[in-house]
């Protein structure tokens, strides 16, 4: 893998294309492109009969220019560096920075086919090709582009690790409407990969991410809860919200209509178990026993490994309506 930095300080990992794989594309392609010369030249030949050997001299420097030269450089342009026999090897043509090539690029790789491919019949190509660390030819290097494998075996997903037990719940009241898509899967990717990362930098990253969902939400986590644990937490809710939707339909989990086992939809999704309308019980563990469960669920510790901090009490006892703990 080739790893590129662009402008803005991203860094890509490009699989460049080896010899074998653009040597059986650039195959397709002539072959495709003889077939078309030879084809236009009959048909040209026999328009032309009637003219002289200037005129056909010229008329067959006009095709070779045109069709084995100029035919590359248009498909490349308008497919952006997908030709028949890169499609074909799931090959495709890209700027050193990742993006698609223009025509300037695909002018400069066209000419300097002409010259590595066409007239030293590969030659030039392979050996270039085999001296770049990326598998480049001279066209590549002038042109500043690179071809990249598009095909590569998918990796099987990474699940989101669930949050502590005594945060399950905790969240059934927030509000996630303001949260964008682009920051769910920002937060998902995180917490897939919270694992590989520095723990500094990963602290970071989650701090930045739990500051934005907090400017979306409206509210701040329990004090004392990890960033990590309660983006963790954020995101099984809006899990168990989209569970509700599919199973008991969105109008009944918005109205709070009854589930089997005779609870709220919001109580039955939250909780985990149905009881009577009305009951209270609690969110998750509390006492000792949260501290233990949490230590082990997900990657997460309970925060100063007592108490949990969020348990809600009975009613008026000062429990928030939202499950956080007051501050202090």
């Amino acid at each position: 893998m080739s790893e590129l930095v662009t402008g803005d300080a991203v860094v890509l990992g490009l699989r460049p294309a080896r010899l074998p794989s653009r040597a059986l594309a650039a195959a397709i392609d002539l072959a495709v492109v003889f077939c078309v010369f030879m084809l236009v030249s009959v048909l040209v030949g026999i328009a032309s009969m009637t003219l002289d050997e200037a005129a056909v001299a010229a008329i067959a420097v006009a095709l070779f220019l045109l069709v084995l030269i100029g035919g590359p450089i248009a498909v490349e342009t308008l497919s952006h560096g997908r030709s028949l026999g890169k499609l074909a090897c799931g090959l495709r043509v890209v700027r050193d920075d990742g993006g698609p090539i223009r025509f300037r690029h695909a002018l400069v790789r066209g000419a300097m086919g002409a010259v590595e491919i066409l007239m030293t019949f590969g030659v030039v190509a392979s050996i270039a090709s085999l001296v770049s660390a990326r598998g480049r030819r001279l066209g590549d290097v002038f042109a500043g582009t690179l071809v990249i494998r598009e095909r590569v075996a998918v990796k099987r997903s990474v699940a989101v690790p669930p949050p502590p037990p005594w945060l399950v719940g905790r969240f059934s009241q927030l509000d996630l409407s303001a949260v964008p898509d682009e920051l769910w899967l920002a937060i998902r990717q995180y917490l897939t990969r919270m694992h590989q990362l520095d723990p500094v930098v990963g602290g970071s990253i989650a701090g930045r991410l739990a500051d934005e969902l907090v400017m979306r939400t409206g509210i701040a986590p329990p004090q004392g809860v990890p960033a990590a644990a309660f983006l963790a937490a954020v995101v099984h809710e809006r899990q168990a919200r989209d569970a509700r939707r599919v199973f008991v339909g969105a109008r009944g989990a918005d109205t709070g209509a009854s589930v089997p086992g005779g609870g709220p939809a919001g109580v039955a999704g939250s909780a985990g178990a149905a009881g009577p309308v009305g009951s209270v019980r609690p969110v998750g563990p509390v006492g000792p026993a949260a501290s233990g469960a949490g230590a082990g669920a997900g990657g997460f510790g309970a925060p100063g490994g007592g108490a949990d901090p969020g348990a809600e009490g009975p009613e008026g006892t000062g429990g928030s309506s939202s499950g956080f703990a007051p501050p202090g």
